[in-house]
């Protein structure tokens, strides 16, 4: 503005005396102002690790874990000044459950069951479509309820039960529950699939399905599913190919929601450093 127009003039504008601009501008940068740039930085970084899906409170919590004392409020203004913020989730209703199989299906055990104090107490499953250049991809996870952790998933072209048994076997191999795990989903056709039913009985498992058309009784596997297409960005640029659906799924699921992405109910743990923590926990009450 001073190659523009006469300092002299636009202090009178603006109502100044020209020795108190130029006594503003040989001041330093205060304390506060300096310290807001670090913390600047240090939220963008955040931001970026969160995949833009973090808003003030896990910024919040990523910051005080490495050291950085901050507020939400102060977090927040600085997002507003960096124009950043999280990813809000929208609610969606169940697209791929067929409940028209006329088969007898178990109550919801779910619903009379205090809440899991640990791991392989209770798993939830879900099937979800993603649209991709090649047609639609099929989506089958199962969560522990414990610690919110995606134990088990596979992708297929597909709704045929084959997707939730390789999901199921998956979540075995990998997490080998003891007899007495409770499976909770809802009543889609895939679930008392006679191979998938052989499976669960095979390992002891017990069955818990959702009232009819009632999603809320599956609230965690839903939630994970809202954050899922929220977060991954799938829904904005879907993937060319199914390939590149599933590679994607691999990424958010094995990459930054087990391993990385804070869960409110978790504390602001990602599940694995959620069960991590109490295994830790557990050893020294021992």
């Amino acid at each position: 503005m001073r190659g523009v127009h006469p300092i002299r003039l636009v202090c009178a504008l603006l109502g100044v005396s020209r020795s108190g601009y130029y006594r503003w501008r040989r001041q330093p940068l205060g304390a506060r102002r300096r310290r807001d740039a670090e913390l600047k930085a240090q939220i963008a970084t955040a931001h970026r690790k969160g995949r833009g899906a973090y808003g003030a409170p896990r910024i919040v919590k990523e910051l005080r874990d490495h050291g950085t004392p901050i507020s939400q409020r102060r977090c927040a203004r600085l997002m507003r000044e960096l124009s950043l913020k999280g990813k809000k989730r929208h609610c969606r209703r169940p697209r791929t459950t067929d409940s028209r199989h006329g088969q007898p299906v178990p109550a919801n055990y779910l619903a009379q069951r205090p809440p899991p104090t640990g791991p392989n107490q209770v798993w939830v499953s879900d099937l979800t479509s993603l649209k991709t250049g090649e047609g639609w991809l099929y989506l089958a996870v199962i969560l522990d309820v414990w610690s919110r952790r995606v134990v088990g998933w596979a992708c297929a072209a597909t709704l045929h039960a084959r997707v939730v048994v390789t999901a199921l076997e998956r979540a075995l191999r990998e997490r080998r529950p003891s007899a007495g795990l409770l499976h909770h989903s809802d009543r889609g056709s895939q679930y008392i699939d006679h191979d998938f039913l052989q499976v669960l009985a095979r390992h002891g498992i017990e069955r818990s399905m959702s009232r009819a058309g009632n999603c809320y009784d599956n609230a965690v596997a839903e939630s994970f599913f809202s954050s899922f297409k929220t977060e991954s960005g799938l829904e904005e640029a879907p993937p060319a190919t199914r390939r590149d659906g599933e590679l994607a799924s691999f990424d958010y699921i094995e990459s930054f929601y087990n391993r990385t992405r804070r869960h409110s109910s978790l504390g602001y743990l990602s599940p694995v450093a959620f069960e991590q923590q109490r295994s830790i926990t557990d050893i020294k009450a021992a």
